[in-house]
């Protein structure tokens, strides 16, 4: 795990006081993330750190025989990962900043692919941004994208209350504080873990109100359905909102 000089605490934390030995806690795994298996063909971009996922997707794909274009960005070639098993993959870009003076263009890869394919991108900022404009014109069924950190800043506006439907409670949440901070403060026990809107942890159910998401975890068309919503980062369009808690 490379060490982020701009760490929320993890990369730091295993760099300065994981050691043999220490018990850590860690939760069940989700995928918010899944692989389309049954697409005609797909293409998984990863940038930097982000091809773990891309490779356990490349993995599976190859196992199936399915059709596949497996594209790899990162700035420098001492960065590369898992090089030798990428290697054996047909369909392989590789793509690296330093050598081919500037990076990838993956506007360029999406026009090159078959229409029909389901697309997959993993990375830093910047590359998922121009993977989603490079993919804007397509069904939002085959883009599929993973963000390491928020997309979007957490709405603190506040100025409405939230009323937690089965534990009958009724919390105002003030400017500068977002709900899940709110209900902490109450004592109100709920799943969280990254606080950023890109884990999905912390998903929860909206009875009543509109929710200002702000997460990259729902689609558009989730978001617009107002069934749920990331309590960490989202926030209210109204006066209030009614949540199954």
């Amino acid at each position: 795990m490379k060490r982020d000089p701009k760490s929320r605490g993890g990369s730091s934390f295993m760099h300065e006081q994981l050691r043999p030995g220490v018990v850590i806690q860690v939760e069940p795994p989700r995928n918010n993330f899944p692989l389309n298996e049954e697409a005609e063909h797909s293409v998984l971009v990863g940038g930097g750190i982000g091809i773990t996922p891309i490779l356990c997707m490349a993995r599976r794909l190859k196992a199936l025989g399915r059709s596949m274009t497996l594209v790899y960005s990162c700035r420098d070639r001492v960065d590369v990962a898992f090089l030798e098993e990428l290697r054996s993959y047909e369909n392989l870009h590789l793509h690296i900043d330093a050598e081919a003076g500037g990076v990838l263009d993956i506007a360029g890869v999406v026009k090159t692919q078959p229409a029909n394919a389901h697309f997959y991108c993993c990375g830093p900022g910047p590359m998922l941004a121009a993977f989603e404009a490079a993919t804007a014109h397509l069904p939002p069924a085959q883009v599929h994208v993973e963000y390491f950190t928020a997309k979007q800043e957490a709405a603190l506006d506040g100025g409405y209350t939230v009323e937690l439907k089965r534990s009958g409670k009724s919390l105002q949440v003030p400017g500068g504080k977002t709900i899940l901070q709110v209900l902490k403060d109450a004592g109100v026990e709920v799943a969280h873990s990254c606080e950023e809107g890109v884990c999905g942890a912390c998903e929860t159910r909206v009875l009543s109100g509109i929710p200002d998401h702000r997460d990259a975890i729902l689609s558009e068309p989730e978001k617009a359905a107002n069934n749920t919503m990331m309590i960490c980062c989202s926030g209210c369009k109204g006066e209030r909102l009614v949540l199954d808690l």
